[in-house]
């Protein structure tokens, strides 16, 4: 489900950047980094450069599994 929100312009052309620079879009650039982020405080006894690794990895393999799936 999409829904529209309201983002500050400083951060909308933050992620414009960054997304361009890693091939994403710009909605997808800003939710990796509010779920980098929410990882992070979720678990803040671990290195945030971990958790994007170990998130990075997860996402790899699901998008190999399903390019791989029978269904």
């Amino acid at each position: 489900m999409n829904v529209s929100i309201r983002i500050d312009k400083e951060i909308y052309n933050e992620a414009k950047k960054v997304a361009k620079a890693e091939f994403r879009t710009i909605p997808h650039q800003i939710q990796y980094w509010a779920k980098i982020g929410k990882c992070a405080l979720d678990n803040p006894d671990l290195p945030v450069e971990f958790i994007k690794d170990v998130w990075i990895s997860k996402n790899q393999d699901r998008s190999l599994l399903e390019a791989f799936s029978c269904s």
